[in-house]
Order: structure tokens, then C-alpha cells, then sequence
């Protein structure tokens, strides 16, 4: 038996996934359900529901916004380190240069 090709990845839009939370919201079908109808993967799908509840504050978590900020705050800090050792570099050069 062969493997199975893995899906290439999709993105979609907020809008969308809005729409899909909310028909697993109504309740008339299951998450499987309308996984399997929009043909998508049911664990992306619960994820889009976990995560609409977190932003709705129905449950404990970061909210979206809090998530692109520590996203974004990562991003700054990595960069920053990254800057010190260029100028922890230099400075050893320059030291040396300088005797």
C-alpha cells in the first residue's frame, strides 16, 4: 500500500472560517460533519471553533489579537538578539584592531 500524498497546505480567509464556526456553532451538523462537507480537516476545523470561543471569552486563552502581538513580539526580540551579536562582534574586532 502506498502513503497518501499530503494535502498542500491552504489558507483561508477570516471570513470563512467565521462561517464554518458558526454552522458548527448552530448546531445541525456535527464538526466532523461540516469538516467533511467543506472538505477540510476536522481537527483545523475544531481548532477555528476553540479559538472563536477564546475570542468570544467563553474560554481561557490567548485571543487572536494577543497572539499576533506575541507573534510580532517575538519577531522585534529575535531580531534585537540578533543585533547584539553583530555589534558584540564588531567590538571584538575593533579591540583587536585597536592594540
Amino acid at each position: 500500500m502506498g502513503k497518501k500524498k499530503p494535502r498542500p497546505r491552504r489558507s483561508f480567509t477570516p471570513q470563512f472560517k467565521s462561517e464554518i464556526v458558526e454552522l458548527c456553532r448552530r448546531g445541525d451538523r456535527s464538526v466532523g460533519q461540516v469538516a467533511k462537507d467543506f472538505d477540510l480537516t476536522e481537527t483545523a476545523v475544531r481548532d477555528w471553533v476553540r479559538q472563536a470561543e477564546v475570542d468570544a471569552g467563553e474560554r481561557d486563552g490567548l485571543t487572536s489579537g494577543e497572539r499576533e502581538e506575541l507573534a510580532a513580539l517575538r519577531r522585534e526580540n529575535r531580531r534585537l538578539r540578533e543585533d547584539v551579536e553583530v555589534l558584540k562582534r564588531a567590538t571584538a574586532f575593533f579591540a583587536t584592531e585597536t592594540r
